[in-house]
């Protein structure tokens, strides 16, 4: 099994600090940074793909539930904070633990094991089934995709996409009432779609043929492909040709 990347942030620096002393004693976490406001941790959570974050609740500029809702990624959260008022909305947020400061040792011993075992056996889980999957597969395109919300793995019907969206080195697939991350690229995402229904409008964006509402046409000869949720996207030029195949 790799290290734990683990991402500390605190607007206190002595705060920071003692996390730090405290995390010296577990050889399988590696603390990767430390973040001392909500807009550097929402970047080094994201860019370094944390698995686990000792989060303050208040801190200037964005709170800590702000942190959560503006990255891409889903780490296991612990929340250090000095106000027990916020215990609920964090457990409703899926936190792992919520630790009161001034920190005990004991206590923080056992939300650290508690968060190594909800680690451990989300990495052995996802990879069993990325496993599994990938064996059944092999012969065609997948009917069925595995997609990370929360600490949960759903099983999403592939004929439910809507369209993919590229987003970096990220992929944002939508389906008509839902949104999901995903860490493959969209070309590593479109090798496991069938291209006779997942077609290419963009180098940024896959649509799924079947939930194509309507084209419409614009300016001078563009198109632009009107979904069934709504969202409209601009089709390129250089992959129009596919679409012009299909009418009739």
């Amino acid at each position: 099994m790799s290290k734990i990347k683990c991402v500390i942030v605190d607007d206190e620096e002595l705060a920071r600090q003692l996390l730090a002393e405290y995390l010296q004693d577990y050889d399988h976490i590696d603390i990767v940074a430390e973040c001392a406001s909500g807009r550097q941790a929402i970047e080094k959570i994201d860019t370094l793909e944390a698995d686990l974050v000792f989060l303050d609740v208040q801190m200037p500029g964005l709170d800590g539930f702000d942190v959560l809702e503006n990255i891409r990624t889903n780490p296991f959260v612990i929340f250090c904070t000095a106000y027990d008022k916020y215990a609920i909305k964090a457990f409703e947020k899926n936190a792992i633990d919520y630790l009161l400061k001034p920190l005990d040792k004991e206590r923080f011993d056992q939300a650290v094991q508690r968060a190594t075992e909800r680690i451990r056996q989300n990495e052995t889980n996802f990879t069993h089934i990325q496993e599994e999957t990938s064996a059944r597969e092999v012969q065609g395109y997948s009917k069925n995709l595995f997609v990370q919300k929360n600490e949960k793995l759903v099983n999403l019907p592939v004929q439910n996409i809507v369209h993919l969206e590229a987003s970096k080195d990220y992929t944002i697939i939508s389906t008509q009432t839902d949104q999901f991350v995903s860490s493959l690229g969209i070309s590593k995402l479109a090798e496991k779609l069938d291209p006779e229904i997942f077609i290419r409008i963009h180098r940024s964006t896959i649509i799924n043929l079947q939930k194509l509402a309507e084209i419409e046409r614009y300016g001078a000869g563009s198109l632009a492909a009107r979904m069934e949720n709504g969202k409209v996207f601009p089709i390129s030029r250089s992959y129009a040709k596919a679409i012009k195949e299909k009418i009739v």
